[in-house]
């Protein structure tokens, strides 16, 4: 079988951001299927691909993998108006190749919600099987956050979430609040497959070297962030914890925030002003420099504004990276990984937006060491159980080679 996939996003393991639809193409592979993958230049992001751009996009094969990159560069830290852009320009183009490929199946993941495009057109004009995979929720998302508000664009936001989830075959959803979401927009239960993120075991071993960025001693407790510093992770819920655990005397609690985002110089600029000393910020690293990382860690931080769209509608890459490396969790907000953590004694949960609750758990995770190595075993016996990326790509697999039939 062979499958177009499109995300705009992708990145192999080199890159310092997600690798999903890595891992799911190297699985459709394994299983015999071709895999032609379509997508942009990502920030953090590494295609692979090396040579020269050519009319505006560059080719070539990774890993067993066929890949069409369009030369269209994303950041997080770009403002509102040139993503929009660059989400239309990728769109436009992936409709170019849904129309003229060769291929059975048309897979898609947003976000944006725009990488649905190209499947409403297979779908319509092609009559293509189509399965759009939806990671996060919207319009709903940068309503609740506030980042759009035009009701216009709400609108034709609306329309085209509905558009997509119609003219699918099958939907694909990351997290409990996502697959509800779809449901609500009248696809049947039958058509829609709850397959969260999952766990690189493989990445994440036991036998990794592990480092500590300077600053950080080796008597500290050690907690890190890695992921975007933008405005959906409310990193500023770290800063005020460091606030409070600075008034309280504490200099043996770090806390590393790994990663790059819209809102980064804005966080180091409050750390600077407000002297914390006890916040460490560290560029983004590849896969195999993270799992070193978390190595050295006593804790991972899952953080993410207050909004009440995200308790149940996100499926955070970092938070299982955290159980995969056998790591402790701390989480600021309500929702389905509030209640795993909680459930299977893994970690901590906090009110969201309550600096004094933050910063008791950290205190508690330093005066108590002796449980967290236990709180890491249920970790990662939770990653083996539940979430090995490869019984999920499996999963995910079949399901795409149900929409072929």
């Amino acid at each position: 079988m062979r499958i177009l996939y499109f995300h705009q996003h992708f990145s192999t393991p080199e890159g310092s951001v997600g690798i999903r639809s890595y891992e799911m193409a190297r699985r459709l592979i394994f299983h015999g299927h071709q895999v032609t993958m379509i997508c942009g230049s990502y920030a953090g992001g590494q295609t692979g691909l090396e040579g020269a751009f050519i009319s505006g996009k560059r080719s070539g094969k990774v890993d067993g993998i066929d890949i069409i990159e369009f030369d269209l560069a994303y950041s997080n830290a770009d403002g509102l108006v040139t993503r929009a852009i660059t989400f239309l320009k990728f769109a436009l183009r992936s409709i170019g190749v849904s129309l003229t490929q060769n291929y059975d199946v048309l897979f898609a993941t947003s976000t944006p919600l725009t990488a649905g495009l190209p499947g409403i057109f297979a779908r319509w004009l092609r009559r293509k099987p189509f399965v759009f995979e939806v990671r996060d929720l919207w319009p709903e998302l940068p309503r609740e956050m506030g980042v759009i508000t035009n009701p216009i664009i709400l609108s034709a936001m609306s329309v085209l979430e509905w558009l997509s989830y119609r003219s699918a075959y099958s939907c694909i959803g990351l997290s409990p609040g996502i697959v509800e979401g779809i449901k609500k927009r009248g696809v049947r239960d039958e058509n829609v497959v709850l397959i969260p993120n999952g766990c690189d075991l493989s990445i994440f071993s036991e036998n990794v070297k592990s480092w500590r960025p300077e600053g950080v001693e080796q008597p500290d407790l050690m907690a890190v962030f890695t992921g975007t510093h933008g405005l959906a992770n409310g990193l500023d819920a770290a800063l005020d914890a460091a606030v409070e655990l600075k008034k309280r005397g504490r200099k043996d609690i770090k806390i590393v925030l790994v990663g790059q985002g819209k809102l980064k110089e804005k966080l180091q600029q409050r750390a600077d002003i407000e002297l914390l000393d006890n916040v460490l910020f560290y560029p983004p690293v590849n896969k195999k420099k993270l799992a070193e990382l978390m190595a050295a860690a006593d804790i991972g931080l899952q953080l993410l504004a207050n909004v009440p769209a995200f308790y149940f509608g996100t499926s955070p890459n970092k938070f299982f990276d955290y159980i995969s490396a056998g790591l402790p969790v701390l989480n600021n907000y309500p929702g389905w990984l509030s209640e795993m953590i909680i459930d299977n004694h893994i970690g901590y949960s906090v009110p969201p937006e309550d600096a004094s609750a933050f910063a008791d758990a950290l205190e508690h995770a330093a005066d108590n060491r002796a449980l967290l190595p236990m709180m890491g075993r249920n970790a990662q016996a939770l990653a083996k159980k539940e979430f090995d990326r490869h019984l999920l790509a499996d999963q995910w697999v079949a399901w795409v080679e149900g929409a072929s039939r």
